[in-house]
């Protein structure tokens, strides 16, 4: 395997930029997904990616499918990048006092990302207006553990539990429910056991989520549900309910937004549930997350996680 010497990254053709959406490719599997968490067009990150291969002459990319995978020598490129950039982070510290002005990089799925405003993060905002938040989108609560393990985010928003080695601060408890169509008739609440009669709306076979949903229902002793429409677009979720195609298993949160829209809310006849929570590594945190966990403290009503639901 050709070696991609650390003189080529001292050239005066590469820049931070590139190095940054290059990372931010191989997190997030597509350059479209890259350019959205570094708030760039695509074609742009793309150029940058390409003019960083042409100054390294390497491969650093090669495309599949939808997806874009790291060459070998990517993987190496990709590693170097990550140390130059933490590198950069801590000289740029260096120059700030008392942590004010810093960022707080913070992991979340994109649905607990769209909840967050207006609770936690609009209390963290509003006891710490100094510190911008700058969200890491993730498609799994493992991948929020894994963005915060690696560095990548100071902390998460996450289901819980999570990896063991991650700190978990619960700050809030969500109710699961069904969403249905607006004629619909079944009883409320509706027997967890005779979830396995209705026609539901699922995440796509193989994702996290609904490896998830699928243990859940396992765990109930529905082994094969009857699926009617599978997407991971969870904007199509609720128009699929109202369209009268199946029954939606979610959080009651969404379900008073989709309620608005003249779906039925359906409660369950035994209560299931998600903890929510902020994770973070152990030891000595940074101002900003230490903040995030005060307010987090504040939020949390009652320490009994209820149990385990579908994770968002």
């Amino acid at each position: 395997m050709p070696c991609v010497h650390r003189s080529h990254l001292g050239s005066t053709g590469v820049n931070l930029s590139q190095l940054r959406y290059l990372v931010a490719t191989a997190d997030h599997g597509t350059m479209t997904r890259a350019a959205a968490a570094c708030h760039v067009g695509q074609p742009a990150l793309t150029r940058a990616v390409r003019a960083l291969e042409a100054e390294l002459s390497v491969p650093l990319l090669a495309r599949n499918g939808r997806r874009v995978e790291l060459t070998p020598e990517g993987f190496e490129v990709v590693a170097i990048s990550r140390r130059i950039l933490q590198e950069v982070d801590t000289l740029e510290r260096l120059g700030r006092r008392d942590g004010r002005d810093e960022v707080l990089a913070l992991a979340a799925t994109p649905t607990l990302q769209a909840d967050l405003a207006s609770g936690l993060i609009s209390d963290y905002w509003l006891a710490n207006p100094q510190h911008p938040v700058r969200f890491v989108r993730c498609d799994s609560r493992e991948a929020v553990a894994e963005a915060v393990l690696a560095g990548r985010a100071d902390a998460g928003i996450s289901d819980l539990p999570v990896d063991g080695s991650l700190v978990a601060v619960p700050f809030e408890h969500r109710e699961v429910v069904l969403l249905g169509p607006p004629d619909s008739e079944i009883s409320d609440p509706f027997p967890v056991a005779r979830l396995g009669e209705l026609p539901l709306i699922l995440p796509t076979r193989g994702s996290h989520r609904r490896a998830e949903l699928d243990a859940m229902l396992d765990g109930l002793g529905i082994a094969t549900p009857d699926v009617a429409f599978e997407s991971d677009e969870r904007s199509t979720w609720t128009p699929a309910v109202l369209a009268g195609v199946g029954y939606c298993i979610w959080y009651r949160a969404q379900g008073e937004a989709a309620a608005e829209l003249g779906a039925r809310v359906i409660g369950l006849d035994r209560r299931l549930g998600r903890s929510i929570g902020v994770i973070h590594r152990p030891g000595r945190q940074r101002p900003q997350v230490r903040a995030l966990i005060e307010v987090a403290r504040t939020r949390l009503s009652r320490p009994a996680s209820l149990p385990t639901g579908p994770s968002r």
